[in-house]
């Protein structure tokens, strides 16, 4: 697979003593972020708040089905860790907290907009491979 010209580096590739080294903080850095945004409520909390913006925690809860307070509140707080989200807390009683993606956020989400494009363009293509391999003997 080529990419502006140049090939695209495979785990078993012998890397010449040329290339630049890849800084450990960025591959950890992708392997976290993988493994975060590929978690579900990750996915689906950072999809709602692109699509609606700023959002109480309540409203998050009532939209993404089948999340617990628990684990809401755990994503949340790793999103705004990680500069993808804001947390706004207005002094009222009861209080009203709010959540909105931050620019890095939504840089992210227009990154995985093309995975969902992906999967809208292969669907058929995907579910006719696995029906073929489920009936095989």
């Amino acid at each position: 697979m080529e990419n502006s010209g140049h090939p695209l580096p495979r785990a078993n590739d012998n890397v010449s003593e040329d290339a630049a080294p890849i800084d450990p903080r960025v591959e950890r850095l992708v392997n976290e972020l993988i493994g975060r945004v590929a978690d579900k409520w990750t996915l689906l909390v950072l999809e709602l708040l692109e699509e609606k913006g700023t959002l109480r925690f309540t409203q998050i809860a009532r939209q993404v089905e089948g999340i617990s307070q628990k684990m809401l509140t755990q994503t949340l707080r790793q999103m705004e860790r990680d500069g993808l989200a804001t947390r706004i807390v207005h002094p009222v009683v009861p209080p009203h907290v709010d959540y909105a993606l931050t620019p890095l956020g939504n840089s992210l989400s227009a990154a995985f907009c093309g995975v969902w494009t992906w999967a809208e363009t292969h669907l058929a293509t995907v579910e006719a491979a696995r029906a073929r391999f489920d009936t095989r003997d």
